[in-house]
């Protein structure tokens, strides 16, 4: 981590403790090196901090390219690793800055629902990450965050003060069959590939609960 990364990390674990009373669960799933896509649910501004405080490691977020134009801002969001990309968070642009932090070995963090839940509840997942996770060989580690919409869901001005949340690293996904399948496929079927690693993802990240598993071992 970089010095500007570090305080921000260390200063968003010291809120989400003392302020909201977070529980991280089974973070040891997230490969400490080398690149890999944090797929994760979204129903709040507190998600991505979330997300890479429960971590130790740092991570690329994803943050609109008009916010770089402001000086003092796009200096912290540079040096928070962060991936400009336009206002639907596609384009070719936004998928090779996307590619380009996973093929230097790093981490990144990308919601398949695409946007925040409007009533706290999992969504439908868009293909845009089916496309980025076919496109890279990173695995890819569900993530689940927990009571975050009724910390600071987007109905709410402030966020409420010891309202638990939660975040849940499930095992990482790899999708190999499927990314050799992409390689010699028909355009029709690559866009179905797309939608079903989407929903593949969504399916493991519903299945996550704020708890630490137990490996079990032979």
């Amino acid at each position: 981590m970089n010095p500007i990364y570090r305080v921000g990390w260390l200063g968003f674990r010291a809120l989400y403790r003392f302020y909201f009373g977070w529980r991280v669960c089974n973070p040891e799933r997230v490969p400490l090196e080398g690149p890999v896509i944090l797929a994760s649910n979204h129903a709040s501004y507190l998600d991505p901090p979330l997300v890479g405080a429960g971590i130790h490691r740092d991570i690329n977020y994803l943050a609109r390219e008009s916010l770089f134009r402001f000086p003092i801002v796009g200096w912290v969001l540079r040096n928070w690793n962060s991936v400009p990309v336009d206002r639907e968070g596609g384009g070719a642009r936004g998928l090779k800055a996307i590619l380009d932090r996973l093929l230097k070995g790093g981490a990144i963090i990308l919601f398949p629902e695409g946007t925040r839940s409007r009533d706290g509840k999992l969504q439908p997942a868009r293909s845009g990450i089916g496309l980025t996770v076919i496109k890279s060989t990173a695995p890819v580690v569900p993530v689940r965050v927990f009571g975050t919409y009724e910390a600071f869901g987007r109905h709410m001005k402030f966020p409420k003060f010891r309202r638990h949340v939660a975040v849940k690293y499930g095992k990482p996904m790899h999708f190999e069959k499927l990314r050799a399948e992409a390689k010699e496929c028909s355009k029709d079927r690559l866009k179905e590939i797309y939608q079903q690693v989407a929903d593949e993802l969504m399916e493991a990240i519903a299945t996550l609960q704020p708890c630490e598993d137990r490996e079990s071992f032979p």
